[in-house]
């Protein structure tokens, strides 16, 4: 089963933004004046799970892997290649109660990620994801070693884990239990289901269909399945009238011939106003005539294109150039290829046979996508970015792809070139087999690279709508040193913390790089003063106890308060502690107001200095606290107790107000 073709980045037509750097050094433009919007990374990874839940079909032994994942909080999953095993893993923590923790797949071996051995690595609620399907026997032999600790820790987070093994590889007779062997669902019912939501109607299965029955006859994987069913929608949309059996013949003659037939085309067609029309059709297939012509004018005036000669009158129409290619315009102006999946062919006949060109078609893919066409949607520039960054990823050339993408980013001077680097970078995140190169790289320039033109934006986006959703932890590391290097604005900042608000174990581990971990200290004060928010870190959510009632969490929130107090001005630090002090005058409980108290003392490190501050800044935030006046004084009353108890001095008197600790006045 497959998944989605692709992860929807949305607000194409947002503001741009790259943030400021002191530590780096950055110089960056902000194009637009307000903030761009960001989807929730949950919300991006359920609806991805949703589209493929609504295109699953159960194989043999889904029963079984349900029934073991409800009693266990674990399954393993076995099963031959093309069964549908990662789409029935997936869906199987699709169907889970969502309340608390987030989807996420597991990545043991990578640098950035836990060890599976730690216990830190779920959190509560958690629905985790460990594909070993294409494990060797050394991988999977270290991991399922380790599978007893990470279950252990599942269990106790009230989490859910599934595990999908390799094919024909063993498995420990004390996981045995453990243990679904999934059979590929019947071939036919995958294409209906995939076909009636194409929206085929169910009539049309009722016709005899010759293609269809052929392809069924030969053993197919389930992708392969989809694939078909796909072909027979767009052959459809193409020509809806020639009926069901002559759609499933075009699906299954699509990939047969055409790459013969479109070299022969292009070796007839040998002008360059031709080749360029296809090209550009090939390039842009569905869109509007208007938008096929003026790219192709773009493609023929290009530096090092080819060049249009005689008089524009003197030209063919669009309508019979268009004929001989073997394309041509629909009732709706939008212009299609005859044939099924010729524009495929095209593509690759031409990045295969003239790679001299292939810089002139990336330029050309940029120029296109900042025509200013009503007709050009945000949705066509995204699928004309995608099918450039298919070729490049087809021939094994994704370095030369993260070359063009940080080419279009940094020098981005419009919102769509920008996003035609976000494109191409999306594209490469996705990909099978270069997804984690990319996430390197992806790493690399967030900590490291100059954010020039667009690129901070770029790589927000990049982080936030592709590699958070099924990769939080990474793109919480990415964010965290987007977020380090801005100056002005803080769009990477809202974005690490709308991230972290979603799991208390991403909260936890923010928690630890901006304050254990940091090695930019005046840098990391000011997140982790965003990120330290008493609210979520004294509410336990679904969670079993509350962040700040584990004693790790709490070194870190007093070593970060303590780098606040060091390195920060009392007016970028006094709005925080000020909530800090209010939430412990409403705090129901003597206990919780206490340990809130402690935790600022203690931030304050034993110096005079600060005490008198941090005891000026309770005076001052006593009229606005929501119980009144009286409770905030009864606050820093408190507050001050602990200040002196921490000084070793004798508690003062609650109505001794004149002095602050230390005999400073405020």
């Amino acid at each position: 089963m497959t998944g989605p073709g692709t992860t929807r980045v949305e607000n194409p037509r947002g503001p741009m933004h790259a943030g400021y750097g002191d530590l780096y050094n950055v110089n960056v433009t902000v194009g637009g004046p307000q903030e761009p919007s960001v989807r929730s990374p949950r919300r991006i990874a359920d609806d991805q799970l949703r589209w493929l839940r609504q295109r699953f079909v159960d194989p043999e032994g889904m029963g079984a892997a349900r029934r073991l994942l409800a009693e266990h909080g674990t399954v393993i999953l076995y099963g031959e290649p093309g069964s549908g095993r990662t789409a029935a893993a997936r869906v199987l923590l699709y169907e889970l109660p969502r309340e608390t923790g987030v989807f996420r797949e597991l990545l043991p071996g990578d640098e950035e990620e836990t060890p599976l051995t730690d216990p830190a690595l779920v959190g509560a609620g958690d629905r985790l994801l460990l594909d070993l399907a294409e494990a060797t026997g050394t991988r999977w032999t270290k991991n399922r070693r380790d599978l007893s600790s990470l279950r252990e820790a599942v269990h106790e987070q009230q989490a859910h884990l599934v595990v999908v093994m390799p094919y024909d590889d063993g498995l420990e007779s004390d996981l045995q239990f453990l243990r679904a062997d999934l059979a590929r669902p019947p071939a036919e019912e995958v294409l209906r289901r995939h076909l009636r939501l194409h929206g085929v109607p169910h009539d049309a299965f009722l016709q005899p269909a010759p293609a269809m029955a052929e392809f069924l006859g030969e053993q197919r994987t389930v992708a392969e399945v989809a694939d078909f069913a796909d072909r027979v929608r767009r052959a459809r949309a193409a020509d809806p009238g020639v009926g069901f059996a002559r759609w499933c013949e075009q699906a299954r003659d699509a990939r047969k011939t055409r790459r013969k037939e479109v070299a022969r085309l292009v070796a007839e067609r040998s002008e360059a106003s031709q080749r360029a029309l296809l090209f550009a059709t090939a390039m842009l297939h569905g869109a509007h005539a208007d938008v096929i012509h003026r790219a192709t004018d773009v493609l023929l005036h290009l530096p090092g294109g080819p060049r249009e000669e005689g008089p524009s009158l003197a030209c063919k129409d669009l309508a019979e150039r268009l004929e001989e290619i073997h394309a041509s315009t629909g009732t709706d102006g939008h212009v299609q290829f005859k044939e099924l999946d010729y524009d495929d062919a095209v593509r690759v006949h031409f990045w295969n046979h003239m790679p001299h060109l292939r810089p002139l078609f990336s330029s050309w893919t940029a120029r296109s996508t900042e025509l200013d066409d009503p007709h050009l949607t945000p949705g066509l520039r995204e699928e004309l970015v995608h099918r450039l960054a298919d070729q490049y990823l087809r021939t094994h050339q994704w370095q030369e792809l993260t070359a063009l993408a940080h080419e279009w980013g940094a020098g981005a001077r419009s919102q769509a070139r920008a996003w035609a680097a976000i494109h191409a970078l999306s594209r490469g995140l996705e990909h099978q087999r270069y997804g984690a190169d990319f996430r390197q790289l992806v790493y690399a320039w967030c900590r490291d690279k100059q954010l020039t033109g667009q690129l901070a934006y770029v790589l927000l986006r990049v982080c936030t709508d592709v590699i958070a959703p099924t990769h939080p932890d990474q793109a919480m590391v990415r964010l965290h040193h987007l977020a380090r290097r801005e100056h002005a604005a803080t769009h990477a900042l809202d974005a690490l913390c709308a991230l972290v608000a979603t799991s208390s174990r991403l909260r936890r581990r923010a928690l630890d790089r901006v304050t254990r971990r940091s090695s930019a200290p005046a840098a990391d004060a000011r997140l982790f003063l965003r990120i330290c928010d008493p609210v979520p870190l004294t509410e336990p959510g679904g969670a079993p106890r509350a962040l700040v009632d584990e004693g790790y969490v709490r070194e870190c929130v007093s070593l970060g308060w303590l780098v606040v107090f060091r390195h920060l001005p009392r007016l970028d630090w006094q709005p925080y502690a000020e909530r800090w002090l209010h939430l412990a005058s409403d705090s129901a409980s003597d206990d919780r107001r206490d340990l809130l108290l402690d935790l600022l003392v203690n931030g304050a490190g034993g110096d005079g200095t600060h005490f008198a501050v941090l005891y000026a800044v309770a005076r001052a935030a006593e009229p606005t606290t929501s119980g009144g006046p009286a409770r905030g004084a009864a606050t820093t009353d408190r507050l001050l107790q602990k200040i002196s108890a921490a000084q070793g001095l004798r508690p003062p008197a609650a109505s001794s107000r004149s002095a602050t600790p230390g005999g400073t006045t405020p």
